[in-house]
């Protein structure tokens, strides 16, 4: 089985010194690296092929074969990480937190504790913030419109 501590070690030297981040990664039993990774501006194909082929290149397949996958965090999975929602400022997200609320809005803040977003109101009243807690919140989406 493939070491997941080495890969990670090859990941967050690749990342360090940039606007990009892990936020996703797992192997399976069956040795499918699968690696997602989000950044402040954005990710491009060009940042998944760089960290995809410095883990190929760290990686012997002759000792252990393995499917390696990369790419960005989609904006159909939901946030994990603060930094995250950092980067979604000015977005609508659906958010779900874990004793069942769900708010749709705009999220304007996001700190170190909580995020804030605007919900709008009943009969297009002014749109009311809303703060929640990270440690509240159960599962968070980009809204995507088209």
């Amino acid at each position: 089985m493939i070491d997941k501590l080495y890969v990670l070690s090859i990941i967050d030297s690749t990342l360090s010194g940039t606007d990009k981040y892990l936020v996703d990664f797992k192997i399976s039993s069956d040795n499918r690296i699968n690696v997602a990774i989000d950044g402040d501006n954005g990710i491009t194909i060009d940042d998944c092929i760089e960290l995809s082929r410095a883990i190929e290149n760290s990686l012997n397949r002759d000792e252990e074969d393995f499917e390696l996958n990369v790419a960005s965090a989609g904006l159909d999975q939901p946030l994990k990480l603060k930094r995250q929602y950092k980067k979604n400022i000015g977005r609508d997200l659906i958010v779900t937190t874990f004793d069942g609320e769900t708010y749709e809005g705009q999220l304007v803040e996001a700190d170190d504790e909580n995020i804030k977003i605007k919900v709008a109101g009943k009969k297009n009243a002014a749109l009311e913030p809303i703060v929640i807690a990270y440690a509240d919140i159960k599962a968070a989406k980009q809204v995507i419109h088209f």
